[in-house]
C-alpha cells in the first residue's frame, strides 16, 4: 500500500476513534536538533553508557561535576518544536489525541501546545534531590553552577541533586508507567512516532495497546521491533508525514465522513 493510501486509512481510524494515544520517541526530536542515543549519530557513539548509571553518579563527585558542566553548556534548552510536535498538538486541538506518552525529556511537546504529556523518562527542565525528592526549575541549579558551585547540593536537605531525568539503573516512576499503561488499554488507536520501540519498559505502552486488540500505528524512519504487531506502518520522518496525516484527519472532519 502506498504511503498516501496508508495515511488515508489511518486518518479514518483517527477520525472515528473514541480515544487516541500518541507515543513518541527520540526520532521526533532529532528534527529539532536533539541527538538520539542509538542512531548513527547517537550519543552512545561518542559516550560511554556505563558513565550514565545512577550508581556512578552517586559515587563519583567528578562525574557529577562533569554532568553539570555538560548540562550548563547543553543546547537542549535552545531547541524548538518542529512540525511533528506541532502536528501532534493539532491532533489534540482537533479532539483526536487525548494524551501524549513520550520517552523524550526535552519538553518540546508542551512547548508545541500539547497539554497532557506523560514523560516516562523524566525531564531536563527540572532538577530533583535524590534524598528528599524536592524538585525545582533546572535554571535555579544551573545558576549556582555558573557561580562556581560545581556539585550543587539540595538547599532543603543537603542531598545530591541531578537533572530530573531517568538514568540507567533508576526505575521509572511507577505512577507515570501505570497511567501510560492505562491509556494504552483504553485507547482505540495508539500512534507510535519516532521510536524503534526497543527500549523497555517504555515500549510496553505500544505493545499493551496492540495486545488489548487496539490499532497500533507506527510512524518511523526505519524498522521497529513491533512492526509485526502493527495494524499499519508508515515509513518516514515525523516532521514530514505527521502534518500530512493531520491534514487528512482535518479533511475528514470537515467532510463529516
Amino acid at each position: 500500500m502506498a504511503v498516501d493510501e496508508t495515511l488515508g486509512v489511518v486518518a479514518g481510524w483517527l477520525h472515528t476513534a473514541n480515544r487516541v494515544l500518541v507515543f513518541t520517541g527520540a526520532g521526533i526530536s532529532t528534527e529539532s536538533g536533539i541527538p538520539d542515543f542509538r542512531g548513527p549519530n547517537g550519543i552512545w557513539r561518542t559516550s560511554d553508557p556505563a558513565l550514565a548509571t545512577i550508581q556512578v553518579y552517586l559515587a563519583d563527585p567528578e562525574v557529577r561535576r562533569a554532568r553539570w558542566r555538560a548540562r550548563l553548556t547543553s543546547h537542549i534548552d535552545d531547541a524548538v518544536p518542529n512540525a511533528g510536535h506541532r502536528a501532534i498538538a493539532d491532533l489534540e486541538r482537533l479532539g483526536r489525541a487525548e494524551v501524549v506518552v513520550t520517552q523524550n525529556v526535552d519538553g518540546l511537546h508542551q512547548r508545541a501546545g500539547s497539554s497532557r504529556v506523560i514523560e516516562l523518562h523524566g525531564t531536563t527542565r527540572e532538577a530533583k534531590c535524590l534524598s528528599c525528592h524536592d524538585r525545582m526549575p533546572i535554571a535555579r541549579v544551573l545558576s549556582r553552577v555558573e557561580e562556581g558551585d560545581d556539585d550543587p547540593a539540595c538547599e532543603r536537605c543537603g542531598g545530591i541533586l541531578k537533572p530530573a531525568t531517568i538514568s540507567f539503573g533508576q526505575p521509572l516512576i511507577e505512577d507515570d508507567v501505570e497511567r501510560a499503561m492505562a491509556e494504552a488499554r483504553r485507547s482505540d488507536v495508539c500512534l507510535a512516532v519516532g521510536s524503534t520501540l526497543s527500549v523497555w519498559p517504555a515500549a510496553g505502552v505500544a505493545l499493551t495497546s496492540a495486545r488489548a486488540g487496539h490499532r497500533l500505528v507506527i510512524l518511523n524512519d526505519g524498522a521497529t521491533d513491533l512492526d509485526d504487531a502493527a495494524a499499519a506502518v508508515v515509513p518516514g520522518r515525523a516532521g514530514t508525514v505527521l502534518p500530512r496525516l493531520v491534514g487528512a484527519v482535518r479533511a475528514r472532519m470537515h467532510e463529516g465522513h
